[in-house]
């Protein structure tokens, strides 16, 4: 697989982005993890927002290779993690736990499972981890897209 090959099969389609645009996300990542955090809220909607802040830091990376998913295909959320390899490097070890916690959270959604609070912990731990490569990987990268302060 390669971000070539996703765009000529329709799953990716070209997006000029901007260092606003990669800056709300990476924002929004923030608050959703702060959010998730919040011990008032149930397990489900905790782990919600970790996973949310996930997918936003994803997708931040593949906007900055000017690309993002079509999301009137189905499998969009895949195609956001499965990229962190060919986007920020991100080892095959660290997809398959994000993924994990996608499929976890489908359970939820659909099935309404619970969420233990371990797994509510490990996905904020995750979402912390992967918000923190995307800044330092956007600096040294994509100096593009960081604000000038």
């Amino acid at each position: 697989m390669s971000l070539e090959n996703l765009l000529r099969t329709g799953q990716l389609k070209e997006h000029p982005s901007n260092i606003d645009e990669i800056e709300r996300l990476l924002t929004a990542a923030a608050r959703s993890i702060r959010d998730a955090s919040a011990d008032s809220i149930s397990s489900e909607t905790r782990f919600d927002a970790a996973y949310k802040a996930i997918i936003q830091s994803a997708l931040a990376a593949i906007q900055m290779h000017g690309l993002r998913p079509d999301t009137k295909k189905p499998g969009h959320h895949v195609v956001i993690i499965q990229t962190l390899p060919l986007t920020i490097g991100l080892t095959r070890d660290r997809v398959n736990v994000l993924d994990t916690f996608r499929r976890q959270r489908n359970l939820s959604d659909y099935t309404g499972d619970g969420i233990d609070d371990s797994s509510v912990q490990h996905c904020i731990d995750e979402a912390n981890q992967l918000l923190k490569r995307m800044i330092s990987w956007r600096k040294a990268n994509r100096p593009q897209f960081v604000p000038k302060r």
